[in-house]
């Protein structure tokens, strides 16, 4: 799966930890798909997937879902992008 990350982002506070987002492209996929991150300490970390701006095909994201949760290096490159966007 062929995937762009288009935009990432990172806060972290007492209250909520670490709270993040990844928006990102796959390739032959109409619409762009957004990872919403959260993780106490930083190194365990809850997500769920979304449509960044336009729905798109329920088994597009599903796939998507499916394939995060089975490629160790996407799901870290992903979290990576966030991580890298606090500074």
């Amino acid at each position: 799966m062929n995937v762009k990350i288009c935009e990432a982002a990172m806060t972290k506070d007492e209250v909520n930890g670490y709270v993040g987002k990844v928006v990102f492209e796959v390739e032959g996929h109409d619409a762009s798909y957004e990872m919403a991150l959260q993780s106490d300490k930083g190194n365990e970390w809850s997500y769920s997937l979304l449509f960044a701006g336009k729905s798109g095909s329920e088994e597009q994201i599903d796939a998507v879902d499916a394939e995060i949760e089975s490629n160790d290096e996407l799901y870290e490159r992903l979290i990576d992008a966030a991580v890298d966007a606090l500074g």
